[in-house]
């Protein structure tokens, strides 16, 4: 049995007794979904698909959540939370994702309660596990299941799963916190997470589907798939017009290009 028939008698043996999904919209919980969804037609079951409208997340993700779980026929809510009502957080401490994942999966456990559904489950997958991900304690003190890393399937695999299954993001690059832009222990602000969102639209539309902008103190760090670093210096006049139109005094690009977990690389864990 290859793991994607791994993954549908899994996700299967869950829909019988009622599941909601975390979903985001990304390629991993995508991929829960249409096969929760299309196992819920053979048990007569709804799938629930919950996304969190949160202040650390892109904006783009509660629109196409929105237009994806309709494509699959989910029943798709939508839970508002504001994580800077928790001071702790605003501080972006080593652990905030542990606090950050820990409040939204409380919020999603008591929504799977009070809709009589016993399982709730996320899109961690394989290649998860292999990094600096401390929010996947909370997921495991919460009791949430995460079918793709306990087959060990990998972000690739996943990809090549969803575009056998004709999942419409199945390209849809990874769109992680918005903390994630800044150093541990720089305080977070609303406005400041703005116009870094900001300036990562308007550098994608220009043509650049992966895109980072890190900041440190005064210097704005631009990360983009290494292959297009020629590509983003041709456009170079309209993204400075654009970045030092909302505020960044240095911008540079980083030679190395993007690679997820970039701010991670000094931490010292085992």
């Amino acid at each position: 049995m290859n793991k994607l028939e791994l993954l549908r008698k899994e996700i299967s043996s869950l829909v019988k007794e009622g599941v909601c999904i975390a979903f985001s919209g990304g390629v991993d919980s995508s991929l829960i979904l249409k096969i929760a969804c299309e196992e819920g037609i053979k048990e007569n079951k709804k799938i629930h698909a919950v996304t969190f409208e949160t202040k650390l997340h892109p904006v783009s993700d509660v629109s196409i959540s929105k237009r994806v779980a309709m494509e699959m026929g989910a029943v798709h809510t939508i839970i508002t939370i504001n994580e800077f009502e928790n001071e702790a957080i605003l501080k972006n401490p080593m652990d905030r994702c542990y606090q950050c994942k820990k409040s939204l999966f409380v919020n999603l456990s008591e929504f799977a309660k009070e809709n009589n559904l016993k399982y709730v489950l996320d899109g961690t997958n394989g290649d998860d596990l292999n990094t600096y991900r401390p929010g996947i304690k909370a997921l495991r003190e919460l009791g949430v299941l995460s079918p793709l890393a306990k087959f060990g399937i990998t972000k690739e695999e996943v990809r090549t799963m969803a575009k056998e299954l004709g999942i419409s993001v199945a390209s849809r690059p990874s769109a992680p916190c918005m903390a994630t832009r800044l150093p541990y222990n720089t305080e977070i602000s609303i406005e400041l997470l703005e116009r870094i969102d900001k300036g990562e639209e308007f550098i994608r539309k220009l043509g650049f589907p992966v895109v980072r902008l890190r900041l440190h103190n005064d210097i704005v760090r631009i990360e983009v798939d290494k292959e297009d670093l020629p590509k983003l210096l041709e456009s170079k006049d309209k993204i400075l017009d654009y970045l030092k139109g909302l505020g960044f005094v240095y911008i540079t690009l980083d030679l190395e290009g993007f690679r997820s977990g970039s701010m991670d690389i000094y931490l010292d864990i085992k």
